[in-house]
């Protein structure tokens, strides 16, 4: 049994110091502090592999393995004084002592070296495992005293660096110490710590790294991360809560007598009840980080995953319902803060509160843009501790704090939020959930945050901004829509008005007036309804576009030159909007009519090309040059027609045809013409009665 933890347990050393042995090659930069731990823990590998196997196997002999104990023991020295030599520097006064404890040190392992050989020869095998045993404890009291002479000779601003590895170091030479110390006092090793000494070792090698990790001078980088430190801590700690409680259940159970079964149950119930509340506690696990932070990092934070964090979830403000109040928990969150108050510019004057997470918001505060705090923060860009504003207010001369801070008692911090040299607003934070030393490390930390979210707010802005003058615009243009419209219109009313007095006695006049009033009535209620929805087009219906083309033909029959309908088609079916498909085919000819003489002509054709139907548009007017129709004719708002041109009608009917899956195309000459060409897909009866059936049936 004593033989298979002996394996174990070596088996474990070797394991932690060979993967610590490749971290350690992988990041050295050939630097001899490095050299010389890499090669100490190369023959830890050794040492642990070979008392593994004599403990498994009895191989190799009892003599390589006596060795190899002193060896190991020997590279530890070794390094240690490498590092010894870095601490002191060029100091005279402990040059000396430290050249005769070398000495000493070195003359013991070589003795300790050549002692498995004298054995049965010079002296007699229990004289030499006195010997031995003697050797052991002086070499691991000289380890000892080195140790000690390593921390106290490091200058105190860098023991923070250097005390795991002493703490890792004079654990294993404390250990061996009182194996040996044991050993001499009863002439005999004791089985039971020879085989735990493999354990041990692979305990303290996580201190190791730890030391690595924090001198980097040492040209040796070993990356710990801080994710894997806290877990591991955590599940530690949870682990030796949960051997604590079930001790305390077991002897519960042994001494509590009839009810001692009932009682275990409600202690170990409640333990774990409390245990998933430590571990769910956002303050305790704050705690924590702040603790591993201090004690186990050379900084507190790690910026790399701080920013990539933070970033992250910037990011996913955007689609949130409350963006700006997720501005301020991501910000928050970076120092462990449970809430904040966010202010921002208003009018140019003020700021006012504009989000609010985890805090509440003061009833009526603003503060001018000119007050003592704005100037502040805008000229100095500094974080302002409230806390050390109270204690130090020297520290803070110019300033004067608004009275509606002091409703504000969980207040911390005021973060400025700058964007391009200039304050847009400014944070306040509430206390952390646990304690953390305000240093330079948490102000640079805020205010580079603090920077990507004022320009993360300043998005938002812009974006805010963009949506309502595309509301705006959309009003502009429907509005313009409408009048457009509208002068169409009053065209119309005004060619019957100036013509009545001359043909009011004829019959054919008075049917135009009424058809031309019809239509008239019909445009003001879809103008009626597109003010009312705000929608561009009507539901769109089977429509026969050959009657269309002939009724648009006909509204504009009184201007000149009159258009002349060219085409042999009864019947063309196609699905759109009438009155809107009526407007275009009605506007692409007026402007034609509009572009050319009063002896010229306007002719209008249909044909269908398979499912397609052309509708073609030809004028001998003054046509336009390449230029015009590709930078100018479908720009909206643009015109040529001066004050009576609203510039909306060939853009809003290029946009509606291709809305109908067609498209318009145009050819002009200046000086000879133009040539509209509008495609529109067909849709026949029976096609159209086909998926409108299908279409119920799969609502239904």
């Amino acid at each position: 049994m004593v033989t298979s933890i002996g394996v174990t347990s070596y088996a474990l050393a070797a394991a932690a110091y060979l993967i610590f042995t490749i971290l350690l090659v992988t990041g050295w930069r050939r630097r001899l502090e490095g050299g010389l731990l890499v090669l100490a823990t190369s023959f830890t590998v050794l040492w642990a592999v070979a008392h593994a196997s004599w403990a498994g196997w009895r191989l190799p002999p009892a003599g390589l393995v006596q060795m190899l104990e002193t060896l190991h023991l020997l590279v530890w020295f070794v390094f240690l004084f490498g590092i010894l030599r870095h601490a002191q520097g060029d100091q005279p006064s402990s040059s000396g002592g430290m050249r005769a404890l070398t000495a000493f040190i070195y003359s013991v392992s070589v003795l300790l070296l050549i002692l498995p050989f004298s054995a049965g020869r010079l002296l007699a095998a229990d004289q030499a495992i006195e010997i031995g045993f003697l050797g052991y404890v002086l070499l691991t009291v000289s380890g000892l005293f080195l140790v000690e002479n390593l921390y106290r000779n490091t200058r105190p601003e860098q023991r923070w660096g250097i005390k795991f590895l002493c703490l890792g170091i004079g654990g294993i030479f404390a250990y061996e110490f009182y194996m040996y110390a044991q050993a001499l006092l009863f002439r005999q090793l004791d089985i039971s710590l020879w085989s735990a000494r493999g354990a041990v070792y692979a305990l303290v090698a996580p201190l190791m790294g730890i030391s690595v990790a924090r001198n980097p001078q040492w040209s040796l980088s070993v990356f710990i991360s801080r994710k894997f430190v806290f877990h591991t801590v955590t599940l530690l700690v949870a682990g030796g809560y949960l051997l604590l409680m079930a001790a305390a259940g077991y002897y519960i159970k042994a001494f509590g007598g009839e009810w001692g079964r009932v009682f275990q149950v409600v202690f170990l119930f409640g333990a774990a009840v409390v245990l998933l509340a430590l571990l769910f506690s956002g303050q305790m696990r704050a705690q924590l980080r702040v603790f591993l932070g201090k004690h186990f990092f050379h900084q507190h934070y790690d910026y790399r995953e701080q920013w990539l964090n933070f970033t992250n979830a910037l990011s996913k403000c955007s689609g949130d319902t409350l963006p700006q109040e997720c501005v301020v928990r991501c910000l928050a969150e970076v120092v462990e803060s449970p809430g904040g108050i966010l202010w921002l510019q208003y009018d140019n004057d003020r700021f006012l509160p504009a989000a609010h997470w985890g805090m509440p918001e003061p009833e009526g505060a603003k503060e001018s843009t000119s007050g003592s705090l704005a100037r502040f923060l805008e000229e100095r860009q500094w974080v302002i501790n409230l806390h050390e504003y109270r204690t130090d207010p020297e520290r803070y001369a110019d300033l004067d704090l608004p009275n509606w801070l002091e409703g504000l008692a969980q207040a911390w911090l005021i973060v400025p939020l700058m964007n391009q040299q200039q304050l847009i607003g400014f944070i306040v934070l509430a206390q952390p959930r646990a304690q953390q030393a305000f240093d330079w490390e948490l102000r640079d930390l805020l205010k580079t945050a603090a920077c990507q979210a004022a320009g993360h707010l300043v998005q938002l802005q812009t974006l805010e901004a963009l949506s309502e003058s595309r509301l705006f615009e959309g009003f502009h243009r429907l509005s313009t829509v409408v009048l457009h419209d509208i002068k169409n219109l009053i065209a119309q009313q005004t060619l019957v008005v100036s013509s009545a007095a001359r043909h009011k006695h004829k019959p054919e006049f008075i049917d135009d007036a009424v058809e031309i009033m019809e239509h008239s009535v019909a445009k003001m209620r879809r103008l009626m309804d597109l003010l009312h929805s705000g929608l561009p087009e009507g539901r769109p219906d089977q429509v026969n576009l050959v009657v269309m083309i002939e009724e648009a033909v006909r509204h504009c029959s009184g201007d000149q030159p009159v258009p002349q309908y060219q085409g042999d088609l009864q019947q063309l079916t196609l699905l759109a909007d009438r009155d809107r498909l009526t407007s275009v085919i009605e506007n692409i000819i007026k402007n034609a009519q509009d572009a050319t003489q009063k002896d010229g002509y306007v002719n209008i054709h249909l044909s269908q090309e398979g499912n397609t139907a052309i509708i073609t548009v030809e004028d001998n007017g003054c046509g336009m040059d390449r230029a015009f129709i590709r930078e100018r004719l479908f720009r909206p708002f643009d015109t040529t027609k001066g004050d009576t041109g609203m510039g909306v009608g060939a853009y809003d009917s290029r946009e509606y045809i291709r809305a109908l899956g067609g498209d318009i195309g145009v050819t002009s000459v200046p000086g000879k013409g133009t040539v509209f060409r509008i495609s529109l897909p067909v849709v026949s009866t029976v096609e159209h009665s086909e998926r409108k059936s299908g279409h119920m049936a799969s609502v239904g």
